[in-house]
């Protein structure tokens, strides 16, 4: 069905102010040519949009469903129309990144901005996302690399890891909790504590680790509850849920509402950027010899 992109203006600024005069005001547009695309819209799907019956609007089951189905067009539109502009001013090359919020440091933040600052023509997009779903990504070709964490243990055709961080685990521990007061812990403490961690469906590689380390130190961990993202799990621990085992730099996260305990002879977790292992693009090779050195990799080792 034909529906013209100021048809679509005018449904998106409607549905998401349910107000039409601040709908209208939103797109600097007068009532009545706004209330007219509407009424076209609605007269094209053969269903009402939105109801007017009372004081306020508000969607329809109809116009709940469209605006579902079309939010990201717009978006999209304005993305399209950035990426075009970019080429035709000369910024042809973009790399697409993922990254956790594990790995979402100073350091990482320093490395893209002096990316950015060496390589002002290339366009950096980044994606917040778990290991398993960059690594998918990779493999579908809609990312060009992403900060995972830990390297996956099963074998990875196609795909290339660069070691560029590492960093020592730590107990982040609930205020109130016996263990909350100590300067250090040791890892064999934690053997029957209520623990949260990463889910291994989304992080697998870092589930595996935990559970490894904990086996060595002569337990196995009892998890009470798991959440796809790290960040998630570090508020959890504030809340008071259980202890997690987290790398040292989500102390952020949390700040001062959880206890960042070292561990005694702390079980370090090497953080890896992966790649596609076929021959990478200019800015792909500049990026990872900005990672791993460049006078940027001091303490990264």
């Amino acid at each position: 069905m034909d529906y013209s992109l100021r048809e679509l203006e005018c449904f998106t600024a409607v549905a998401e102010e349910l107000s039409f005069t601040r709908a209208a005001q939103k797109l600097h547009l007068a009532q009545p040519p706004l209330s007219r695309h509407i009424r076209a819209l609605e007269d094209k799907l053969g269903a009402a949009l939105f109801d007017r019956s009372g004081r306020k609007v508000a969607l329809t089951t109809a116009g709940a469903v469209f605006y579902e189905e079309t939010r990201t067009v717009l978006p999209q539109l304005v993305r399209a129309g950035e990426t075009t502009r970019r080429f035709v001013s000369g910024e042809t090359a973009r790399l697409r990144l993922g990254f956790v919020s594990a790995v979402l440091s100073p350091e990482l933040v320093e490395i893209l901005r002096a990316f950015r600052e060496r390589h002002p023509a290339v366009q950096l997009l980044m994606q917040d996302s778990p290991p398993a779903e960059q690594l998918a990504a990779l493999r579908h070709g809609s990312l060009d690399g992403g900060f995972i964490g830990l390297p996956p243990d099963g074998p990875t055709p196609g795909i290339q890891f660069v070691p560029w961080r590492r960093e020592p685990l730590a107990a982040f521990v609930p205020f109130g909790h016996a263990l909350a007061a100590r300067r250090q812990i040791d890892l064999r403490e934690l053997a029957g504590e209520a623990l949260v961690a990463v889910s291994g469906e989304a992080a697998p590689a870092f589930s595996a680790y935990l559970r490894k380390v904990c086996g060595q130190a002569g337990f196995r961990p009892r998890i009470v509850l798991e959440s796809p993202r790290a960040q998630a799990v570090a508020i959890m621990v504030a809340a008071g849920t259980g202890i997690a085992l987290l790398p040292t730099s989500l102390a952020r996260v949390v700040g001062d509402a959880a206890a960042i305990i070292p561990l005694k002879k702390a079980p370090s977790v090497a953080h890896v950027f992966a790649r596609n292992a076929g021959a990478p693009s200019p800015a792909m090779r500049d990026f990872v010899a900005l990672l791993t050195g460049g006078g940027m990799d001091k303490g990264r080792r």
